[in-house]
């Protein structure tokens, strides 16, 4: 399947398809880097993508069904591809959003998402995702905070709340070290794939790590910070507003190590 195509339901999808995805901004998503034959974390996706539909449709997302759909897709692709599979519904009524609705599933390919490994500075700014736990489609918010960060001469935004409780970045998760392990911020935030991932890798390795309510005011006891997405995987931060990270870029490195060392899931059952 060439880039630019998008498949809805292991089809081609049609021009209404397209039309009222644009013109209806109501559904969830996932992004994955199909590697190596497999997805890191592939039924961890699945799991994400029942979920929502559940809370968004009303109706559950076998996930068989969509591997059929990713491996349709992929059947004629060489080399590894950026996934992304959109759930929408053609039969959810806008005016009778209560009504559960079959979800359909719309998958299109890409070239893979380059590893970033360069330190980035953020920005902390008050700002919640609405329903936080979902990967939705209403994104217009995280990316002009990711705009206002960089007119501002930083990277990226980190989100906190209005007591200064820190949350997540605009497109990925943040976690810190304190010496003697790794801090995830416990807050309403989405729980993203590469960090479940690493959770799991870091409690097989043995590694300490915790989960506890972060604030603004203890940033400057941290000694490193990092980002975790599926397109950046591991990424070191070096600072956030004022406050310097000396041991980013190698706590990010053995993370990234972890990472790599977890194995693909192959798309089929």
């Amino acid at each position: 399947m060439p880039d630019s195509c998008i498949e809805a339901n292991g089809g081609p999808a049609t021009l209404d398809d397209v039309r009222r995805i644009a013109a209806f901004n109501y559904g969830h998503f996932t992004v994955m880097q199909f590697r190596d034959g497999g997805v890191r974390g592939l039924s961890l996706h699945l799991a994400r993508l029942d979920a929502a539909s559940r809370e968004l449709f009303g109706r559950p997302l076998d996930p068989s069904r969509v591997r059929g759909y990713l491996a349709h897709a992929l059947a004629s692709r060489i080399g590894p591809a950026s996934v992304r599979v959109n759930v929408h519904s053609r039969a959810l009524d806008r005016e009778a959003l209560a009504v559960p609705a079959e979800p359909d599933v719309f998958v299109s390919l890409g070239a893979p998402a380059p590893v970033a490994h360069a330190p980035v500075r953020v920005r902390t700014v008050q700002y919640a995702r609405e329903l936080p736990h979902v990967k939705h489609v209403g994104t217009f918010g995280l990316f002009h905070q990711r705009r206002l960060a960089q007119l501002a001469g930083f990277d990226d935004a980190l989100f906190a709340s209005a007591t200064g409780e820190i949350s997540e970045g605009t497109i990925w998760n943040v976690g810190f070290h304190d010496g003697a392990g790794v801090v995830w911020p416990d807050a309403p935030a989405l729980r993203g794939i590469t960090q479940q991932l690493l959770e799991g890798a870091l409690a097989a390795r043995g590694i300490a790590q915790v989960r506890r309510p972060v604030h603004a005011d203890e940033l400057a006891h941290f000694r490193a910070a990092f980002l975790v997405n599926t397109a950046s995987v591991v990424q070191p931060i070096a600072s956030i507003d004022a406050t310097a990270f000396d041991d980013s870029v190698a706590l990010a490195a053995m993370l990234r190590e972890l990472h790599d060392a977890v194995a693909p899931e192959p798309i089929g059952p």
